[in-house]
């Protein structure tokens, strides 16, 4: 018997230039909050110590790590076959995690007790006005030029060599339930958005999505910026600095963010999202069919390079 997460908390990756991925991680709205001759930690807005992580060295997917709400859950989950003992954090924000490798050999950490650090100012947080709701009088709107501001990571998304075996592994031990399961066919599913159970609390459509492409690898991370004129200025500013493109601007079916996906220097495609749909543990599952899962309520059809 495992726990319930509470959130995602960051992602790792390497690469053999920190320079080169700090540069482009500023662009797209992260910010410094420690470096080392080995390893770069960028945080949001938010109170998270550190949200996104590169180690240097060969480029590549490092893992994912998952919040837990106590040292006791970690306890329980280093009980569990596969899982190392209870370890200190040696790292921005300290705390306690246990480490495991799934069955597709991506590397997973849960953490717990980590010291949160003072939430930044929101840059961009102008009331919209709208034709039924008018917030904003006597006060111009204007949205500035710069990147995005990333509040904090929101999800990630991997591809898996078998959907069932994956899907069962991290409900079993970190309490996962299904917003959207996507079926090809009848009684064959390729893959589920899956959130946290965190009760009455409101949580994120899904925090892990795992897709059944035959092939273990890194898919996406998502990173929630703080609104719509943000996420667009930040689009702006990256296709100025010339980075690559991937997919958007559009909003999703399941989830409903307005979305952007950019690829980082070494071709990690990362997303800015804003106005995600948030469901208590009352919310069932629903079966989806792949047409909803790539298409679109508005905005461009996604590429054909999309997860690759």
């Amino acid at each position: 018997m495992g726990i319930r997460v509470s959130d995602v908390a960051f992602v790792r990756f390497q690469a053999p230039d920190l320079d080169q991925m700090e540069t482009f991680l500023s662009d797209f709205g992260l910010v410094r909050a420690s470096r080392t001759d080995d390893a770069l930690y960028m945080r949001g807005a938010g109170s998270d110590p550190f949200v996104h992580v590169t180690h240097k060295g060969d480029a590549g997917f490092a893992g994912i790590a998952f919040l837990a709400d106590s040292v006791a859950d970690l306890e329980i989950l280093a009980a569990m076959e596969g899982a190392s003992p209870v370890e200190d954090i040696t790292e921005p924000g300290g705390g306690k995690r246990v480490r495991f490798v799934d069955p597709n050999g991506h590397k997973v950490e849960v953490v717990a007790d980590r010291e949160l650090v003072p939430a930044l100012p929101v840059r961009r947080n102008t009331p919209d006005n709208k034709a039924t709701d008018s917030q904003r009088v006597d006060v111009p709107l204007r949205s500035g030029e710069g990147p995005a501001q990333v509040m904090r990571l929101g999800h990630c998304v991997l591809n898996v060599v078998d959907f069932r075996q994956s899907e069962a592994w991290y409900k079993e031990r970190f309490g996962l339930v299904t917003s959207d399961e996507i079926e090809i066919e009848k009684d064959m599913s390729i893959g589920a958005f899956m959130r946290c159970n965190q009760g009455d609390k409101p949580v994120d459509h899904h925090t892990l999505f795992l897709l059944g492409t035959g092939t273990a690898g890194f898919n996406h991370a998502a990173f929630e910026v703080a609104n719509v004129d943000d996420l667009m200025a930040g689009n702006s500013h990256l296709e100025a600095k010339g980075y690559t493109h991937e997919w958007g601007v559009g909003r999703h079916f399941l989830g409903s963010q307005i979305f952007d996906y950019w690829r980082d220097p070494w071709g990690h495609t990362v997303e800015h999202w804003t106005d995600g749909d948030l469901f208590t543990s009352d919310t069932p599952p629903n079966m989806q069919g792949i047409d909803t899962l790539l298409g679109v309520q508005w905005g461009p059809p996604p590429p054909p390079t999309l997860g690759s």
